[in-house]
């Protein structure tokens, strides 16, 4: 087994707005990294078993990568990744008032993409395109 360090050559990453209280970092950041397992398999690595021979589900087989960055910094992250046809998924200042995936998903559908209020934004493929879309966005802290 190597111990050469592992360099993929994609990106996850997940770009918060700035004013976002620790709880909806967080909660944000979960919503938006869900649906990447379900829809692009080769992110997900195999299970995981402890010395017990106790199963546990997959994880994702590379880190998430979580910045932050204005209103302005997150809107054209979303029109780069828009631009780019990259893999994405949007959370809006809305979803914080709905209680169910059917409210969400027609509180999304109800704004025109340019004036989604967005709060976070998850986005993958190669490296070099995701750096791109980031492009302003610092590391979360």
């Amino acid at each position: 087994m190597s111990a050469e360090p592992i360099r993929f050559d994609t990106k996850i990453a997940v770009l918060l707005r700035e004013d976002l209280e620790p709880w909806q970092r967080l909660n944000v950041t979960a919503f938006l990294v869900s649906g990447l397992g379900a829809t692009i398999p080769e992110v997900v690595g195999e299970p995981y078993e402890d010395a017990g021979a106790v199963a546990y589900l997959p994880m994702f087989r590379q880190p998430v990568l979580v910045f932050e960055g204005t209103k302005e910094i997150l809107k054209g992250a979303h029109g780069k990744a828009l631009s780019r046809a990259l893999p994405r998924a949007v959370f809006t200042a809305d979803l914080f008032t709905t209680g169910n995936d059917r409210d969400n998903r027609a509180a999304v559908r109800a704004v025109p993409t340019a004036d989604l209020d967005l709060v976070g934004l998850s986005v993958y493929g190669p490296r070099n395109a995701v750096d791109k879309v980031l492009k302003g966005a610092r590391m979360h802290p």
